[in-house]
């Protein structure tokens, strides 16, 4: 089995050399994707990132929850806690600064930060994901922190929320990641012609 270093870079390369093209047919065949996962009756709240580094393009679903009445958030690396993130609205009116890794966020209001638990869905980044949903991040170890929680009450109800979705291209997928004792699965993986359900 392949390290996850060696992982992490063989991915990102393949996201990478997707053209222009390739990513906005493939942002857009997502956001149908997800918008037919949605039940506007149920899912008020989504945490959701902006596109880096070859990664699918979520501004087209963005946009839909807007107009459908969906508040968004976005994660921002905490200032005190380190490895953590807190997640913060986001509005078309939103100031967006830089973090230490150059990612667009929210400038840190308190005002506009959202408890975990009143999220209903969060749809998380990753580099890759195998057959039985272990995800690789980039190696910070952000959203495994984040979900811990989550995935502790997970497994004794099924219903627990924030419910984490993957995002991924489909190149994003290999045969199999070595995991961690502090890695979290995910229970679903969506890409642009796939959805992946996994029984944890």
């Amino acid at each position: 089995m392949k390290n996850r270093d060696i992982i992490r870079q063989e991915v990102r390369t393949k996201r990478q050399q997707l053209n222009s093209q390739k990513q906005q047919e493939q942002a857009e065949l997502l956001c149908k994707t997800l918008i037919a996962q949605i039940n506007l009756e149920h899912v008020k709240h989504i945490a959701i990132y902006l596109a880096n580094d070859g990664e699918l393009n979520t501004k087209p679903f963005i946009y839909w929850c807007w107009q459908n009445k969906i508040s968004v958030y976005l994660p921002v690396i905490h200032p005190f806690s380190q490895g953590n993130l807190l997640f913060l609205k986001y509005t078309k009116a939103s100031v967006m600064i830089k973090n230490k890794y150059g990612i667009l966020e929210p400038k840190l209001d308190v005002i506009n930060i959202v408890s975990v638990n009143n999220i209903d869905i969060i749809f998380t980044p990753l580099v890759a994901f195998d057959q039985t949903g272990n995800r690789l991040g980039m190696g910070g170890g952000f959203y495994d922190r984040t979900l811990a929680t989550w995935f502790r009450e997970y497994q004794q109800n099924k219903q627990t929320k924030p419910m984490p979705i993957g995002l991924a291209h489909d190149c994003q997928k290999v045969k199999a990641i070595p995991i961690e004792n502090w890695d979290i699965p995910l229970p679903k993986i969506i890409t642009p012609s796939t959805i992946y359900h996994f029984d944890l």
